[in-house]
């Protein structure tokens, strides 16, 4: 079973938005999409669910946040609602950059939200973006797909695979024992079963 669930394009703006007000206003754009995979595994792993809910793609550069990365870089492909949403917080500055127009709308962000983007931003906001990249690659659910990426662009990632641990010497973002793994997992299936009834 691959889990979906059903993106939560608001969160993920402010999410963008809260982690450009720690870097100062503005910040580059892969570095923002390495973050919020590490807040996304935090939240996955200690509370069952992602931040920003959104389809992962093992890419070049690591995990990527699809519709996030959208968002980050007002993309075409975005539905209109969601970037005119998007546009009343943040704004492309060039190709690798966006910076924050508007102060974050933290109701939009839960408590648990706001702490795992503080982990990701006080635990990897020190790296670059391309040491962060690198520093991805060790974590299982974007390893597993590296030799298929030699041949294509992206592979669908899967949340389950955000429960299991990467090598020693890498931050598991939370740690679980086998049976909190167990309790999660299930946790998340039956929210990606609930998000296919709703989505229909």
């Amino acid at each position: 079973m691959c889990v979906h669930l059903a993106f939560q394009y608001e969160t993920a703006t402010q999410a963008l938005n809260y982690l450009a007000g720690k870097s100062g206003g503005t910040l580059n754009k892969l570095k923002a999409l390495k973050l919020i995979f590490f807040a996304d595994r935090y939240h996955v792993r200690k509370y069952g669910r992602p931040v920003t809910c959104d389809e992962y793609l093992a890419m070049q550069y690591g995990p990527v946040a699809s519709s996030v990365k959208d968002i980050a870089e007002m993309s075409s492909f975005l539905d209109a609602k969601v970037a005119t949403y998007a546009k009343h917080f943040i704004k492309p500055v060039n190709k690798n950059f966006f910076r924050s127009v508007a102060a974050v709308d933290t109701d939009q962000l839960s408590q648990t939200d706001i702490e795992a983007l503080d982990f990701a931003w006080n635990n990897f906001g020190a790296y670059g973006e391309f040491e962060l990249a690198e520093l991805t690659h060790a974590y299982p659910e974007w390893k597993r797909h590296e030799s298929a990426l030699k041949h294509v662009a992206n592979v669908r990632m899967d949340y389950l695979d955000f429960l299991d641990d990467p090598p020693a010497d890498c931050d598991p973002c939370f740690s679980l024992t086998a049976g909190d793994k167990e309790v999660v997992a299930d946790m998340l299936k039956e929210k990606s079963e609930i998000a296919r009834l709703m989505l229909g």
